[in-house]
C-alpha cells in the first residue's frame, strides 16, 4: 500500500518478470476483489529446485526491483532475464 501499487499491477509486472504471485487481499482491505492491495508469494517451486535463503534473497530484490519500475520494459526484461538464468541454475528433473 506505502508503494501505491495495487495487487492486480504487481501480479502483471512481475508475470513479465518471469515471477509468478497471485494477487491477494490483505486484512481491511479497501480494494475489491479483482483488485486487491496485495500480492500472495508460495515457495514450494522455488524449494523442489533446491534453491535456498541466498536464492530467496535475489528473488526478493527481483521482486522489489519489479514492483519500483513498473511500467519501465527495459527493467522488466532485465529482471525476466534474471530469472531465467537463476532457474537455469537450478533446473526441475
Amino acid at each position: 500500500s506505502s508503494m501505491d501499487v495495487t495487487g492486480k499491477d504487481a501480479e502483471t509486472a512481475l508475470d513479465l518478470a518471469g515471477v509468478t504471485v497471485n494477487k491477494n487481499a490483505i486484512p481491511h482491505d479497501t480494494k475489491p476483489p479483482a483488485v486487491t492491495s496485495g500480492i500472495r508469494l508460495g515457495t514450494p517451486n522455488v524449494t523442489t529446485r533446491g534453491m535456498g535463503s541466498a536464492e530467496m534473497s535475489e528473488i526478493a530484490e527481483v521482486i522489489a526491483t519489479v514492483i519500483q519500475n513498473i511500467g519501465n520494459q527495459s527493467v522488466m526484461e532485465e529482471m525476466n532475464s534474471k530469472v531465467k538464468t537463476l532457474c537455469q541454475s537450478f533446473p526441475i528433473y
